[in-house]
């Protein structure tokens, strides 16, 4: 079939990367450049989803945590398994029991993926591993492991194997209507935070609504040497502190926004990050040390009132010759992408 992808995000790519080794005809359009907007504007975490168990995504957090290997095997040169610690103190954030009861969750689900288990880490052995950590009220930390990538190169990597496969990537060129794209047989729209945009060209009440939240990180220019994951104080959401090419990532927030624009981080998204560092290190960082930041709009299923609570699955919207794809997670952009072709050649 003579397929059009319009959205050369992971998910576009990863839906023509399965249809061109089916042999189809794919061309797959791109508003920007690959990869320049949402994909590469993660955590930088190939991973389960640790915190999604809270709200009971097991079905999605045992599909991501077998899709980690997917890449790791495919990619190697642009991820790496990581381990993360989730320390625990006494009196602030989640109780030990329950931390340890989700690691093993974690560790069942991964069952067969090739990582190793979660382990319980003595407050000695955890200030070994991550110095400038409080020790006043430190328990110890649960050890368990995800994997982290370069999202830009990796992205890009999808794409190339693409090319190599025939695909006809163009970029630059933004699909404004449907009808553009009448000289092909099926088209999918995966556009992400803008898949609104083309929906509503068919008219009817679209089946899922996108939620359009704003995910920030900062850089800080030192090598952090310890992954780790931590509760933000007084909140459910937990963030992450994380080597990344010689820095400290910290990140991410999530505000909703009524646009699929993703805006520069605010100073408000840059003083909670750094508030959220400090309440666990000794050593306290200010805005002086901040070397840099981005953010992402990830388009979510609209499922909850707290986007923190959002299911990160996918949903599909078939009308006529156009599916429309909807939401959706990083690590498990491949499957979604085979989902995606199989949806489309229905």
């Amino acid at each position: 079939m003579k397929i059009a992808v319009a959205g050369a995000g992971i998910i576009g790519a990863c839906t023509a990367w399965a249809a061109a080794k089916q042999g189809h005809a794919v061309t797959l359009f791109e508003q920007d450049s690959v990869m320049a907007h949402t994909s590469q504007s993660s955590s930088k975490l190939l991973h389960g989803g640790l915190r999604y168990l809270e709200t009971g995504q097991f079905a999605l957090v045992k599909k991501a945590l077998h899709a980690r290997r997917f890449w790791l095997a495919q990619a190697p040169h642009l991820c790496r398994p990581l381990e993360l610690l989730f320390p625990v103190y006494e009196g602030r954030g989640r109780p030990k029991w329950q931390i340890g009861i989700g690691t093993k969750l974690y560790d069942f689900l991964a069952a067969g993926s090739g990582f190793p288990r979660s382990r319980w880490l003595s407050k000695a052995e955890t200030l070994e591993r991550s110095p400038a950590l409080l020790s006043d009220g430190l328990k110890g930390a649960f050890s368990f492991y995800d994997a982290q990538m370069d999202d830009f190169a990796l992205g890009r990597w999808v794409v190339d194997q693409c090319r190599s496969l025939g695909v006809n990537v163009e970029e630059r060129h933004k699909i404004e209507t449907l009808a553009e794209l009448d000289g092909f047989d099926r088209i999918a729209n995966a556009t992400g935070p803008w898949a609104m945009a083309l929906r509503r060209q068919q008219g009817g009440e679209p089946a899922y609504t996108i939620d359009w939240v704003r995910g920030s990180h900062i850089f800080i220019d030192r090598e952090q040497k310890q992954a780790l994951m931590l509760p933000i104080p007084q909140e459910k959401r937990i963030f992450f502190v994380l080597p990344y090419q010689g820095k400290t990532l910290i990140g991410t927030t999530e505000i909703r926004q009524n646009h699929p624009e993703a805006e520069r981080p605010s100073e408000t998204e840059t003083d909670y990050l750094l508030a959220a560092y400090n309440a666990y290190h000794s050593e306290k960082l200010t805005a002086a040390d901040v070397s840099g930041s981005f953010s992402g709009v990830r388009p979510l299923l609209k499922s909850a009132a707290n986007p923190s609570d959002a299911t990160r699955e996918w949903a599909f919207e078939r009308i006529g010759n156009v599916l429309h794809i909807y939401g959706g997670k990083w690590t498990t952009a491949q499957l979604q992408g085979e989902a995606a072709l199989q949806e489309l050649l229905k």
